[in-house]
């Protein structure tokens, strides 16, 4: 589909306020989107449709999806265009940052009496945004945030988001998955990973291999590694097994999500400090997001015929990721999600600079429209 046609196509199905999605792969060109057909509210719990799914952080909530079978797909190979440059900047802000140190230092108070090793507070920024463009968001997303998935999902009964995310949730086909444990936060390329860097990715990593290797015939961890994210940087660890024999979707999800990368450690106490002491919803940031049992062909040389040709093997493929670096459009306002895990070793003061810098990701975009 032509580039133009493929963006009038979401502006019309703004305009009669259906739902859809459009996305980018990260490092990839082509974007794709999924229109529904109808407005009707479709919801999953067992993730065993085929379609996209938009799931909040809480785990006891259903998802949104979009389904395969109600809908129509498009798809066009996307060329970064220069990305106008603008004087407009959004000043940094104080708002809600005593609010925020107050919450850091009752969450390391906590770490040191309790059994709490780490836990991810988070707090919201709403910013005007008028005449605000649906559309032009979305590609200057494209642009900048090419490492990224970068996406705009809507539903007219649930409402409008969009994103840059650098975290992969899971990707599984048919029996084999692949996730990452994503933590630690530094701006300065030069500068070394602290103590409380290391120790909080791997606390996520130690869980994740924890969690699935019940549930997995053979587990392989990278070692950690500096990953890029737009002006930030992280430490990523790459985590791909084998799910033993009756293990799907669902029962994975049901081991990672949420890790202690967007929630905390051990679970249970991590995630009652949040609710005890954020103060608000996260919704669907934190949550995941992506396509769920897509079907996949997979060439199988093990086995050929007798032209010596490989069969293909039919196959079921799902890829998710994690919802960071993302807002929420409300009423011509953008409503900023930020976060950060602290530990025995965080630093109140760094930890709201910490927010700051995250939420530069969006504001970045905004600032271009």
């Amino acid at each position: 589909m032509p580039q133009n046609s493929f963006f009038d196509n979401i502006q019309k199905q703004l305009n009669k306020q259906l739902p859809f999605v459009c996305y980018r792969l990260p490092n990839q060109s082509e974007v794709k989107a999924i229109f529904q057909n109808t407005a009707d509210l479709w919801q999953t719990s067992n993730f065993t449709e085929s379609g996209f799914v938009f799931a909040p952080y809480n785990i006891h909530k259903q998802a949104v999806l979009i389904p395969n079978s109600q809908s129509q797909r498009f798809s066009f190979d996307y060329q970064k265009s220069d990305t106008a440059t603008s004087t407009k900047t959004t000043p940094q802000t104080n708002i809600g940052k005593e609010k925020h140190l107050n919450l850091v230092k009752k969450a390391i108070n906590t770490i040191n009496t309790s059994t709490l090793k780490k836990v991810v507070v988070s707090r919201t920024e709403t910013i005007d945004s008028n005449n605000f463009n649906c559309i032009d968001c979305f590609k200057s997303l494209l642009n900048t945030y090419q490492n990224a998935f970068a996406y705009c999902w809507y539903h007219p009964k649930v409402g409008l988001w969009l994103g840059a995310t650098p975290e992969i949730l899971l990707q599984l086909k048919g029996n084999r998955f692949t996730t990452m444990a994503l933590a630690g936060t530094k701006t300065n390329a030069n500068s070394q990973w602290g103590k409380k860097e290391i120790e909080e990715q791997q606390f996520v990593t130690d869980y994740i291999q924890t969690q699935l290797q019940p549930i997995s015939n053979f587990i392989n961890t990278s070692p950690p590694e500096t990953t890029n994210a737009g002006a930030l940087q992280h430490l990523k660890t790459t985590i791909n097994g084998i799910l033993k024999t009756g293990y799907k979707l669902s029962h994975i999800l049901s081991k990672i999500h949420p890790t202690p990368a967007v929630c905390g450690l051990p679970l249970a106490e991590a995630t009652q400090f949040i609710v005890d002491n954020e103060g608000y919803d996260r919704e669907f940031y934190t949550g995941f997001l992506g396509e769920i049992n897509a079907e996949s062909k997979t060439e199988n040389r093990a086995k050929r015929n007798i032209e010596n040709r490989a069969y293909n093997i039919n196959q079921s493929a799902s890829e998710l990721f994690v919802n960071l670096r993302c807002m929420q459009i409300i009423n011509n306002k953008a409503k900023l999600y930020i976060g950060g895990g602290i530990t025995k070793d965080s630093n109140p003061n760094l930890e709201w600079q910490e927010t700051i810098e995250k939420s530069m990701v969006m504001k970045n975009i905004l600032n271009k429209l």
